[in-house]
Parts: C-alpha cells; sequence; structure tokens
C-alpha cells in the first residue's frame, strides 16, 4: 500500500553549498548524512550502479524530505536545461509492505534495476517508469 513521497533527490556539484541552500535558505534540516563507499554492496545493489562512491545527505522538511547526492563515481553530468525537461534523478514512495508493493508492481510491467535491499532500518528498491524516470520504494521499519 502506497502511503505517499517520502523523497525527492536532486543531484548537486557541491553538497556544502546545498546544504546551506536548502538548509540556511529554504528552512529543511540534516537528518542524517552519509558518505558511500565503492565497496557498499547494498548500495550499489539498492540503485543499480555497482561501486559507485557520493556524499549524500537527507534533509526533513514540513511533509517532504529532500535527498542530496553528489557523485563522484561514476562522475556527474550535467542534464539542466529547461523547465520543459523530463524528469528527476528519482522520487521515493513511502511504502507498506515493500514485498508485497515489489511483486504487486513486478506484475503490472514495472521493471526494477536491481534485488530488494534491507539496510536493516529501512528496505529500499528502485524501478522505472514507463519513461525511464527512477521511482525508489522505501519502507522505514
Amino acid at each position: 500500500m502506497i502511503k505517499g513521497i517520502h523523497h525527492i533527490a536532486i543531484g548537486v556539484p557541491d553538497i556544502e553549498a546545498a546544504l546551506r541552500f536548502y538548509c540556511d535558505v529554504l528552512g529543511f534540516a540534516v537528518d542524517w548524512r552519509s558518505d558511500v563507499s565503492a565497496d557498499n554492496d547494498k548500495a550499489g545493489a539498492a540503485v543499480g550502479l555497482p561501486g559507485f562512491e557520493a556524499r549524500m545527505a537527507m534533509l526533513k522538511g514540513p511533509d517532504i524530505c529532500i535527498e542530496l547526492w553528489q557523485y563522484a563515481k561514476p562522475e556527474q553530468r550535467d542534464r539542466r536545461s529547461d523547465p520543459a525537461d523530463l524528469g528527476y534523478p528519482h522520487m521515493a514512495l513511502a511504502v507498506e509492505d515493500i514485498e508485497a508493493e515489489y511483486r504487486r508492481l513486478k506484475a503490472a510491467g514495472m521493471p526494477f534495476v536491481g534485488p530488494l535491499v534491507d539496510f536493516g532500518t529501512q528496505k529500499a528498491i528502485y524501478g522505472r517508469d514507463p519513461f525511464g524516470n527512477i521511482i525508489e520504494l522505501l519502507e522505514i521499519m
């Protein structure tokens, strides 16, 4: 059962500058931060990018979270140009019973980039919409 949108991910070239803007200017608060190393097999499996390296921060706001990502590997590509362009890096849907949602969506034809990953306090899997945009299913336990 989908409960709502948990977060929107934003790729940034400088996470410290992004934190200053999203926290100091927009009023979000840092919930947690992480540096992801290339040997983090669970993170690589969850996002479908084995061996990636990045710095990230989860920010809390009223009724929505923002997830900032500064990738070191693979190299980031700048795709910003016009408001009419398609897509965001990904959105995450907060779900109950992620296994059931995974089965339901897979049966409906949604492709997934990797296996369902259990991080201990949360479970996640990334899939794609019909246009290739990434949608994460996230169950916080």
